[in-house]
């Protein structure tokens, strides 16, 4: 290859890859920030709602139920009813309510469940938080709506 060939395969990094760092660099920060935050909720939870060697996970069921309760709230909060800083969508959605629920902890303890002989109720967790979940973030969203539709009049 002779100098002038290599000399236009060298790609140079331009200004545009540090801005584009600088721009995400807040958002990184506020993910990290909220996670901890939402991670620490969680354990607090679990603090308070220990799991007996076979039982019915209750921290795990009310983290997600609670945390798809919020987001339903906030969605609807910010997407229909307030402005809000680039920042509060990935620092709450994102960070805090990505720290606290734990859909990965869901799917340990159902084959917990299984593993210690409670197949029966493994299925029911899985039916019970799932059908809470959605049901929780679809009332949630639809009575911040119509508080927010209230107001408006």
């Amino acid at each position: 290859m002779t100098a002038p060939e290599a000399e236009s395969l060298r790609v140079e990094p331009g200004p545009r890859r540090r801005s584009e760092w600088r721009g995400q660099a807040p958002v990184v920060a506020v993910v990290a920030a909220g996670g901890a935050i939402g991670a620490v909720a969680r354990y607090a939870l679990a603090l308070a709602l220990p799991t007996a060697t076979g039982g019915f996970p209750w921290a795990t069921f009310w983290t997600n139920v609670i945390g798809c309760a919020v987001i339903g709230c906030f969605l609807v909060l910010i997407t229909e009813g307030l402005s809000a800083h680039r920042l509060v969508r990935p620092f709450f959605g994102t960070g805090v309510l990505g720290g606290f629920t734990t859909f990965s902890t869901y799917t340990v303890d159902i084959q917990k469940l299984v593993d210690h002989g409670r197949p029966g109720t493994g299925l029911a967790y899985l039916s019970a938080t799932l059908c809470a979940a959605l049901a929780a973030v679809w009332c949630a969203a639809a009575v911040t709506r119509r508080v927010l539709t209230r107001r408006q009049r």
